[in-house]
């Protein structure tokens, strides 16, 4: 075949492509459709799986209880337990696996957002119910990644695990493989299908580290297997790492001269050895990243091939070519503003959940409202729930109104002094800017009087020369209340131009606060009304009560001392007791009751033997002695101490 014969047949091709492009778009619509495999069919493939994983765990999974009936068989009796696939009150052990755990069920929970998982059709009045079937079709569909990880059966976690994030891997690469087959820029659809894996590559780096976690679970438990090791809990690890080492802290004396700090430091983050971040936390900070990520680029794909798009609607240079020019850099620069102040709002918020834990730690609640220092238990516990979901949407949320926000500033900012400079020259706009900061300077100027000739003419004079300002005292009544009257007009044009300002003010901070749940954006007295500060407020108050450091390490020491107390009696009881050997635990209890009634006389009223014996009149005989021997002791004590005392 020729170079003319080819060039032949491409032309015959363009203009097919021309004549019909809905029928050539169907048929790669079709064609993409049936190469890659959609995440709802993945989700109904996945069910079956993933429901005799979670069975074989929950066969694996030992029950407290065990009932009558379950005698019957003893091979099943305290089978079929709950498997717990996260424990969301503060767990510090496998944070960041979690993490990407959850990042692999990111996609899938965006998809639910955006309607398109849909189980089954229902009526419109019944849209929840269903949102409610697809939201536990994608959580048991995830369920296997989270039970693998947390199931103290490492290897049969470790080997279904490792099985179960190949199959999800492997989908995924053929998806992105079929993304890149229909990659076509002359197209629209076909452009989005060459941005796939800009898309995707955070989702198939999840699955990788998941699969290698895995693969180091199962390889760990098997060497662990083969060399007959007695593995210590992974909680004392834990506990022993940074619990304890913060507690000791507290009881240390501070030091009389504190270090100091970098600027980084203390400007900045204030590293802290002894404070860990729970799963939760971490979690929903990397998600809210992820999430941003995944939103601003598909925002820049798609703003990037409608402004494409819409250049090539405009044939030539025109007078709608320049505007659009500006808007286009307007949009890009405020995308980066609004994704920088969406990140920082992210780490600021865990500097936020960290200043407060310590703060409630220490027994300080005065940051918090009146009404939210004795929290209700169940609004609490459900805010504990309820706060993951909330920060990760708050965040998606904030940083498109501060984007959108930003752009509008952008745009009026052109208007206001791009444009005008180019149209009418630097000086000229210069012109405009002084008359306009004048008159502005004096108004502040005469906001600034009122308060200087009040003070300097209208108050009396200091009662100390030591005070810093003047008392709460008119002087020149007369000539004040012609001030007031003569200022009360102008101050009505002012109140004007302040209410509006006022009005721009909340409505800038309001807009940027909006991802930051941990401040509320209602003035005093409404903070109920804010759901966001309610949930984050119940959240930190359910982490104090759950994971203060002090309680769980003592708790953990009462434990323990209990368990070491009831083997020490279990293996105390195992000792053959022979004659002799009863003889000495005989006397040794003898000489332990005795030394302790004569320590503390007083218990000898309260022994079993004087309920028995009505005549406790010896008994009572004793005491009275026992006490004159040890004032005796006592007075000879202080006796022998007096003369040094003396000197």
């Amino acid at each position: 075949m020729n170079r003319n014969d080819t060039n032949f047949d491409q032309d015959i091709y363009q203009d097919y492509n021309t004549s019909f492009p809905a029928a050539n778009q169907t048929n790669a619509t079709q064609e993409e459709e049936a190469c890659e495999v959609s995440t709802e069919n993945l989700l109904h493939v996945c069910l079956l799986p993933s429901m005799c994983i979670i069975v074989l765990m929950s066969f694996l999974e030992r029950r407290g209880k065990v009932y009558s009936f379950e005698e019957r068989f003893p091979y099943l009796r305290g089978r079929f337990g709950i498997v717990v696939p996260l424990d969301f009150t503060g767990t510090l052990r496998n944070r960041w696996s979690y993490t990407f755990a959850f990042i692999v069920a990111a996609p899938q929970m965006i998809e639910l957002i955006l309607g398109i998982i849909v189980p089954f059709n229902v009526p419109k009045w019944l849209i929840a119910l269903m949102y409610l079937v697809a939201a536990f079709e994608v959580a048991l569909a995830n369920l296997p990644f989270f039970i693998c990880l947390s199931t103290p059966h490492r290897a049969v976690g470790g080997a279904l695990g490792l099985l179960y994030t190949l199959v999800w891997l492997y989908v995924a690469v053929w998806n992105v493989q079929c993304a890149h087959k229909f990659c076509d820029e002359s197209t629209f659809t076909g452009s989005l299908m060459c941005y796939d894996e800009l898309l995707q590559w955070p989702y198939l780096l999840c699955l990788g580290f998941l699969l290698c976690r895995f693969g180091f679970i199962l390889a760990t438990e098997v060497k662990n297997c083969l060399q007959k090791r007695n593995k210590q809990a992974e909680e004392d690890a834990v506990l022993q790492s940074h619990q304890y080492k913060y507690v000791q802290t507290l009881l240390r004396r501070p030091p009389e001269q504190s270090l100091e700090k970098s600027w980084f430091r203390r400007k900045v983050y204030d590293s802290d050895p002894y404070f860990k971040f729970p799963s939760r936390m971490i979690a929903t900070a990397v998600i809210s990243l992820v999430g941003l990520y995944m939103f601003i680029s598909s925002e820049l794909v798609l703003s990037s091939l409608g402004i494409k798009e819409l250049y090539t609607l405009v044939e030539r240079p025109s007078f709608w070519t320049e505007y659009l020019d500006y808007a286009a850099y307007a949009w890009y620069v405020s995308t980066a503003l609004a994704t920088l102040s969406s990140v920082a709002h992210v780490g600021h918020v865990l500097i936020c959940y960290r200043k407060h834990m310590k703060k409630l730690r220490a027994g300080e609640k005065s940051f918090l409202p009146v009404r939210f220092r004795t929290p209700d238990s169940a609004v609490s516990m459900v805010a504990l729930v309820r706060y993951p979901g909330c920060q990760i949407a708050y965040t998606i949320w904030g940083y498109l109104i501060v984007h959108f926000a930003l752009f509008v500033f952008g745009i009026v900012f052109v208007f206001l002094v791009v444009i005008p400079i180019r149209e009418e020259g630097f000086l000229s706009w210069l012109i405009d800017l002084i008359t306009f900061l004048a008159n502005f300077f004096i108004v502040l100027a005469l906001l600034k009087l009122q308060v200087l000739l009040v003070r300097v003419f209208f108050l009396q004079d200091k009662l100390s020369p030591e005070d810093k300002q003047k008392p709460l005292a008119l002087n020149n009544r007369k000539a004040f209340h012609n001030f007031n009257y003569f200022f009360f007009f102008y101050n009505v044009i002012l109140g004007l131009w302040s209410c509006i300002l006022r009005l721009l003010r909340s409505a800038f901070v309001s807009l940027l606060l909006v991802s930051r749940i941990n401040r509320t954006v209602m003035p005093k007295g409404f903070e109920l009304l804010d759901k966001g500060y309610r949930t984050w407020i119940g959240m930190i108050m359910a982490d104090h009560y759950h994971s203060n450091l002090v309680l769980v390490c003592f708790c953990h020491l009462l434990l323990k001392r209990t368990l070491e107390r009831h083997t020490a009696a279990k293996s105390y009881s195992s000792v053959d007791q022979t004659p002799g050997s009863q003889l000495e635990v005989r006397v040794c209890a003898r000489w332990l009751l005795l030394y302790t009634l004569l320590r503390n006389p007083q218990l000898i009223l309260l022994r079993k033997r004087k309920k028995l014996n009505n005549d406790n009149q010896g008994q009572l005989a004793v005491v009275w002695a026992t006490l004159q021997m040890q004032q005796a002791d006592a007075a000879a004590a202080v006796k022998s101490t007096e003369p040094s005392l003396l000197v």
